[in-house]
């Protein structure tokens, strides 16, 4: 068995904005009628998602230009090497898709970093995704299952923690041996009960993990 994981969720997480919200703020405005009705649960998170991606409309080149300006917590290439420099696995987990997060990954030279999310590709100017209700992780309403990701994640490593900042990420919580909550992830699991160490940022979890001895002081 290895020894532990470290695993997080990308947007809102890792990066300080949902690609989402930068689609519908340049290329979709009639996304925010859709995103009102998607919190009101009008809408399953992958419908949400799967309208949003496909309505972008512009060449490939464009896109990736948009993928790469998403502003990500600038601590995170270094707290990655922190993590695999001390035994720890890295895993990207996010029910939005490895489309974008993989030119996040290039452009910060991030490597050695499995994703698991839900596939995604660029065809006819937009990005779609490819969903297998076969998948062993697989949900209808998210895409990929995250508290069944942790789980298995669970049978290969002594030790398995968690980042995440929405409603997502509450189920995966319930899984992990610590979980680091940013923003309305930390409402949501005190109303269930779920214990969980507060965050604003990546230095935070590493200064946490340092007291509790899953990482070294220097």
């Amino acid at each position: 068995m290895k020894k532990w994981a470290f695993v997080s969720d990308f947007d809102g997480t890792i990066s300080t904005k949902d690609f989402y919200w930068i689609v519908i703020e340049k290329y979709f405005p009639e996304g925010e009628d859709l995103f009102k009705k998607w919190k009101a649960g009008e809408m399953k998170d992958i419908e949400f998602l799967t309208t949003v991606f496909s309505s972008i409309d512009q060449e490939e080149e464009q896109i990736i230009e948009e993928i790469r300006q998403i502003p990500i917590d600038p601590y995170i290439p270094q707290f990655i090497k922190t993590i695999q420099n001390n035994g720890g696995d890295f895993y990207i987990l996010s029910a939005g898709t490895d489309y974008y997060i993989h030119h996040i990954l290039e452009k910060y030279n991030i490597k050695q970093v499995t994703v698991l999310s839900n596939e995604g590709y660029y065809q006819d100017k937009n990005v779609y995704m490819n969903i297998d209700p076969e998948h062993r992780h697989f949900s209808e309403r998210y895409g990929i299952d995250k508290s069944k990701v942790i789980q298995d994640l669970k049978k290969e490593y002594e030790t398995v923690h968690f980042a995440g900042d929405s409603e997502p990420d509450s189920h995966p919580a319930v899984y992990a041996d610590l979980t680091f909550a940013k923003d309305v992830l930390q409402d949501i699991l005190k109303d269930k009960n779920i214990p969980f160490i507060p965050v604003k940022e990546f230095k935070e979890i590493e200064d946490e993990l340092k007291r509790k001895g899953f990482l070294p002081h220097v």
